[in-house]
């Protein structure tokens, strides 16, 4: 079984593009903090590369922005590819089913409400 489930906050706007079939691909980068602190009392933070697609995809980069508190629920990838030197390399990065929204823009005047995030389901549960 390969299921990831990540709650953090994006380093940054996500970046949306589109393949050469037309099919939307959007990433973002999430610090999450580790449970529990490290020998001298610090919390560390991992950053974990994201990979949306299709209609969740645009969602992402249309309501999404740096700063924003995410659940990602989704599955490990690992990615080989070619460097500009020539050298193989590996990414690890994860490819997301669902991301819940659990915070509010900034720019909004609602209130948050706690523990209810705006849920965005697989790309089949969208009704746009």
């Amino acid at each position: 079984m390969n299921r990831i489930v990540l709650v953090g906050r994006l380093v940054a706007d996500p970046q949306l593009r589109f393949t050469q079939s037309g099919v939307a691909v959007a990433n973002f980068r999430l610090a999450v903090d580790r449970p529990f602190p490290n020998q001298h009392g610090e919390r560390e933070t991992d950053f974990i590369d994201i990979v949306t697609w299709r209609k969740l995809a645009e969602t992402c980069a249309n309501n999404l922005g740096k700063g924003r508190l995410v659940a990602v629920d989704g599955r490990l990838q690992i990615r080989s590819y070619e460097a500009q030197d020539g050298t193989r390399r590996q990414a690890a990065e994860v490819v997301a089913d669902t991301v819940q929204f659990l915070d509010w823009p900034r720019e909004s005047a609602s209130p948050e409400i706690p523990g209810e995030g705006a849920s965005l389901g697989t790309e089949d549960d969208l009704p746009f």
